[in-house]
């Protein structure tokens, strides 16, 4: 008897714990927050506090929905760029951005706060995602609704089968910021694993020194400092402008977003309107092409850097160091 009893007292007490346990689980499907499902996200050395969001935590489902979504040309339904997807100009082989016209790279995202060329909107991820669902695709969401797989995608993510634009924001911004470089031939060498090239190394010295100078804006584990600069470009058109374009403060004429240079060697366009065509024009633009404007950076008011041909080549050969081939075909990333 009382080994019955005990019996009965153990599995009483196993009950109410599953079944506050699953009561537990339920709420936080109905609140959108899939804890039983959360995924850590993966922050290589080195690289800062990421930026998250209380509203719309990591989930392992959530990722799978955003990252199906991201390469879905349903977003696209209804609007101008109908047929075209996230991927359609972020190719995961280039870099997550376009080897041929000037695309802002998906990469690191989760630590921005700034976005687009002229930073047209600043804010969180989930933000950005947003206008990119209602004013950029200007998706019309029913194409999402007729898919038999979607509905389910949406329950398994956040709780219901309710497929809305914020949801459908929140999903492709869980995706983005698991893109993350952090892997590349520099970030081994200075991990210890892996050894780099003379002339990389020389570029390394050149890059993080005041005569180099790229270290002011490109300094950090993310390679940009995320912010915006005028960097002494000739104007060709109203558009050179840049964010004074957003904000209409004379102290933003012709100032864009610095872009990472991560994966940047793979590129054939440079800047907010491609005019370059290689690392070297890019690099030689900063040895002697700088136009000295009242709205010039004041990093960039100074006398020419006067680098040799060795020189620049030197700093290309580090900026190619800092390709990440694990990050270009990581099938987590790629089109499920």
């Amino acid at each position: 008897m009382k080994n019955t009893s005990l019996k009965l007292w153990i599995s009483a007490i196993l009950l109410i714990t599953l079944s506050v346990f699953y009561s537990a689980c339920r709420k936080d499907a109905d609140n959108g927050n899939q804890t039983t499902d959360a995924y850590i996200l993966q922050v290589p050395p080195g690289f800062p506090e990421a930026l998250l969001s209380a509203e719309n935590p990591l989930s392992r489902a959530g990722i799978a929905l955003g990252r199906r979504l991201y390469y879905d040309t349903l977003l696209s339904v209804g609007g101008p760029l109908n047929g075209q997807a996230c991927a359609s100009c972020h190719f995961q082989n280039k870099g997550f951005t376009r080897t041929d016209i000037p695309v802002l790279a998906h990469v690191n995202l989760a630590w921005n706060r700034n976005f687009l060329w002229k930073g047209e909107i600043t804010g969180s991820l989930e933000e950005i995602m947003v206008f990119e669902v209602n004013d950029f695709f200007q998706s019309d969401l029913s194409g999402l609704h007729r898919d038999p797989l979607y509905p389910g995608l949406y329950a398994a993510a956040f709780g219901d089968q309710a497929i809305t634009p914020q949801k459908t924001a929140f999903a492709l911004a869980q995706f983005v910021k698991t893109l993350i470089s952090g892997n590349s031939p520099y970030d081994r060498y200075l991990q210890g694993k892996a050894s780099l090239p003379a002339a990389a190394l020389r570029g390394a010295d050149l890059f993080y020194s005041e005569k180099g100078d790229c270290f002011h804006c490109h300094g950090n584990a993310l390679f940009t400092d995320n912010a915006f600069h005028n960097i002494g470009l000739r104007n060709r058109s109203s558009a050179d402008m840049g964010r004074y374009l957003v904000t209409g403060a004379a102290s933003d004429v012709g100032k864009f977003k610095t872009p990472t240079l991560r994966n940047t060697a793979l590129k054939n366009v440079y800047m907010h309107d491609g005019r370059f065509k290689s690392l070297y024009e890019v690099v030689n633009h900063y040895n002697l092409g700088v136009q000295h404007t009242e709205y010039l950076d004041p990093i960039l008011d100074k006398p020419p850097l006067n680098l040799s041909t060795d020189e620049i080549n030197d700093l290309v050969a580090f900026l190619e160091t800092l390709t990440d081939t694990t990050f270009l075909s990581d099938p987590a990333f790629s089109k499920p």
